[in-house]
């Protein structure tokens, strides 16, 4: 982090800010998506319900597998409205009481059932897709390097919505016209030393497909030797990406695909391989990460952050002035670092003087632009 003091962290408590339309009108729809998605018994629609008419934060209870955790980290709050605590710890806290209500951890029929599952299965890629995906995949090793990286980057940039750079010429037109920071010429270079990389995802669903295509191509094109995908251990924030989204994913693609035939074996071999921590699911930003998940970033050659949350953690959820130096606030990070992310929140660093004079009033929350940022 930057020598100076850091700006505050970006609270809820403007009703005229995105971090209040959030908590406001997003969570309440988060919660009626599941209540018409799921047929819940009436002790877990009513704690939805309690969940969203009181905005106290309050201990979770006691029986809670976690709750002496949660007591540390929430007890600055406890009586406050989640309105006027941080935004990114009361996203957290929000998605933590969700999973009480719905019983995920604890003892019973809904135990392990994740409440976004039939969101996500929605999501998931068809097969004319994923055949689609082989094909353009194959193509990939025939175009040249430059364009192998803006095609791949582009993809796991922009999900389903550049349509993966699977059409590959629209992908790449359209990731480079709404970049507003491009380190890709770097990160390039990064994924080349032959070493271990770190991806943590993002979401599961089309969103995972571009970082499974652009794992394999690294496997395969021998630019590294091994991937570790970072994965949530429970369900959190709508559609993140848990063990079992990997391997829905993986089951999709058609027997005769050599990409999925791949990634398999790759798994079996332990050139790829699925690591969780429960920091993924925790109210922390990543200079509080554990030792043993700073261990594994420090040994990489390389670690992807992939996606907005990863990026409010990676450089703190604060109130940055947007021309901040990328290498200064990640300088904590164990290892190099890159973050690749559709941008959806307020929270920006890294930009050139004068950018963001040129770009509309919303951009920061339209989802319409992305940054590829990277400090080696």
């Amino acid at each position: 982090m930057p020598d100076d003091a850091p700006p505050p962290h970006i609270r809820s408590d403007d009703p005229a800010s995105f971090a209040a339309s959030v908590l406001r009108d997003r969570h309440p729809a988060i919660v009626a998506r599941i209540l018409a998605d799921l047929p819940l018994p009436a002790a877990a629609r009513d704690g939805l319900a309690r969940l969203l008419q009181d905005p106290t934060v309050t201990p979770l209870p006691r029986d809670a597998h976690d709750h002496e955790d949660w007591d540390r980290w929430g007890e600055p709050y406890f009586g406050q409205s989640m309105f006027d605590v941080p935004f990114l710890w009361a996203e957290n806290y929000f998605y933590r009481r969700l999973l009480y209500a719905t019983g995920y951890h604890e003892p019973g029929p809904w135990r392990g059932i994740d409440p976004f599952g039939p969101q996500k299965a929605a999501d998931l890629p068809g097969e004319d897709e994923l055949r689609a995906v082989q094909e353009s995949g194959d193509a990939l090793l025939h175009l040249p390097e430059g364009e192998q990286a803006s095609a791949l980057v582009a993809a796991a940039l922009w999900g389903n919505r550049a349509d993966l750079g699977f059409r590959l010429a629209h992908g790449i037109a359209e990731a480079h016209a709404d970049l507003v920071a491009d380190d890709t010429g770097l990160l390039w270079k990064c994924l080349a030393g032959g070493g271990t990389v770190c991806v943590v995802a993002d979401n599961a669903g089309r969103e995972l497909l571009p970082d499974l295509v652009l794992i394999d191509f690294l496997l395969r094109a021998g630019r590294v030797k091994r991937v570790e995908l970072h994965v949530k251990p429970a369900p959190y924030f709508v559609s993140d990406a848990l063990t079992a989204d990997v391997l829905a994913e993986l089951r999709r693609f058609p027997a005769d695909s050599a990409i999925g035939r791949r990634l398999w074996a790759a798994l079996r071999a332990g050139t790829l391989e699925l690591v969780t921590d429960p920091f993924y699911c925790a109210p922390l930003e990543f200079p509080q990460m554990p030792a043993g998940l700073a261990a594994r970033f420090g040994a990489a050659t390389l670690t992807v952050l992939k996606g907005d949350l990863n990026y409010r953690r990676l450089v703190g959820d604060r109130s940055w002035a947007p021309e901040t130096s990328f290498a200064e606030v990640t300088g904590y990070f164990p290892g190099p670092v890159a973050a690749l992310r559709t941008v959806k929140s307020d929270v920006v660093v890294g930009l050139a003087a004068g950018v963001e004079e040129q770009l509309p009033a919303s951009w920061r929350t339209s989802g319409a632009f992305a940054m590829v940022q990277v400090r080696v």
